[in-house]
């Protein structure tokens, strides 16, 4: 980081580490895996961010991908005002829950009822005490690669086989909550055969990010998310999708409608909260009737359909519903991404982007598509020289190689040139 000022954001760190472990909030902050300590952001506008040593950058991280209309956009700015004006939070319902409700429900087939959390791991965990109380069942099946939150069994890796139960990844996990999570590699259909046949009596959901983002862009062949969806159709075992990253991204209604397969259970986030913490998960109506106070299955949260947060999703949910929105962010984000690809094949680069929708990543692996956790490459150190060479040349990317990236309304054809020339730029000089 040779070209950029870092004093303000370096002073800013130690201080930081004396209050927080690490000296952050969520642990990607820190920039473990890129060198240095991190950027302190002071200021957002459009795809624009400033941090507090002045520094500009063109936002692709856009808050891990909340942000698709951009920082500070006007009209959720506006509604944001307007909700804080009448009050923080109530602790009791406002219509502004029902008007975020019915804007997802009035358009998405695959729900009929919805309840809001205030966070994607807080939707997973919910939605898993869902699926265990209408099926009576207790086993999770989950795939390795996909990332969903914090929640204890969900901190789990594969185990020594293909069909066995996780193992902790994180401690404080103790093994037995663990061992409520069965472990299979994506995009493996025999696997996925045998390991429903053995625990379709024990098992009361299969988990996955039918977009899985949270490790690199792991593209998932479609067969294989329609044999998921079959077997658990035939085995009384419900299809819970994780779309915390994927829902309102690649389309209204997420991979879901993207894809055209129906999961029983959905999980939102990130886009959903316009820039504040908010989460959901929704279901059909007969097991949402399984919810708490119409069910035995409970739930609760004091700041849950939050009126400010609900505001700022209403803003953005109306403008991602109108025609042709998706489409455009799409065709822009493959302009984008196909400029700096044709310069790497080129100049004989070992690398590549992937997209979808308007998503993408950063593979040093020269693939095309990359479809399972153990096909990446864990030496990260291009990825590392890239991102600094980024950062000299004002483009701020999420500071991880396993993160994607984000294009919002806000980047603008002239924001997407200059940012598509500094990557080739930066190639030049890492290559």
């Amino acid at each position: 980081m040779k070209g950029i000022k870092k004093d303000n954001s370096e002073a800013l760190f130690e201080t930081a580490k004396t209050y927080f472990p690490g000296g952050v909030n969520s642990p990607v902050r820190a920039f473990k895996s890129v060198g240095g300590g991190p950027l302190f952001m002071k200021k957002g506008d459009g795809c624009m961010i400033w941090d507090e040593d002045g520094n500009e950058f063109i936002d692709f991280c856009c808050s891990w991908g909340p942000l698709i209309l951009g920082h500070n956009n006007p009209k959720v700015y506006e509604n944001v005002v307007s909700a804080l004006g009448n009050g923080a939070s109530f602790g009791a319902p406002t219509v502004l829950e029902n008007e975020l409700a019915s804007l997802i429900l009035s358009k998405n087939p695959f729900i009929d009822k919805i309840r809001f959390v205030s966070s994607g791991t807080e939707a997973v965990m919910s939605a898993l005490r869902l699926a265990r109380g209408y099926t009576g069942k207790t086993k999770v099946l989950k795939f390795e690669g996909c990332y969903h939150g914090h929640v204890d069994s969900m901190l789990v890796k594969a185990g020594s086989g293909l069909a066995t139960f996780g193992t902790s990844s994180s401690a404080g996990v103790p093994e037995e909550y663990a061992n409520e999570t069965l472990v299979l590699p994506l995009n493996n259909i025999e696997a996925l055969r045998i390991c429903i046949r053995e625990n379709k009596d024990v098992l009361a959901c299969a988990i996955i990010e039918p977009i899985p983002a949270n490790n690199g862009l792991l593209l998932q062949d479609k067969s294989f998310l329609t044999e998921l969806r079959e077997l658990c159709t035939e085995n009384n075992i419900l299809l819970f999708f994780d779309e915390v990253i994927s829902g309102f991204r690649v389309g209204f209604n997420g991979a879901a409608g993207y894809l055209g397969i129906a999961p029983d259970i959905i999980t939102y986030g990130k886009i959903i909260g316009g820039g504040l913490p908010v989460g959901a998960y929704g279901a059909r109506a007969e097991i949402m009737a399984h919810v708490s106070p119409d069910g035995p299955v409970y739930q609760a949260g004091t700041l849950s359909g939050n009126p400010v947060a609900m505001a700022a999703g209403i803003a953005v949910l109306t403008e991602c519903a109108k025609p042709g929105f998706y489409e455009k962010q799409k065709e822009k984000t493959e302009t984008f991404v196909n400029r700096i690809n044709a310069h790497a094949k080129n100049k004989g680069y070992n690398f590549e982007m992937i997209t979808v929708g308007s998503i993408f990543w950063l593979s040093f692996d020269g693939k095309k598509r990359i479809q399972r956790a153990d096909q990446i490459d864990g030496n990260m150190d291009g990825f590392k020289n890239l991102f600094l060479e980024l950062l000299d040349r004002g483009v701020y990317i999420g500071p991880s190689g396993y993160e994607v990236g984000f294009i919002s309304a806000a980047h603008t054809p002239e924001k997407l040139d200059t940012a598509a020339r500094a990557f080739c730029e930066a190639l030049d000089s890492i290559f």
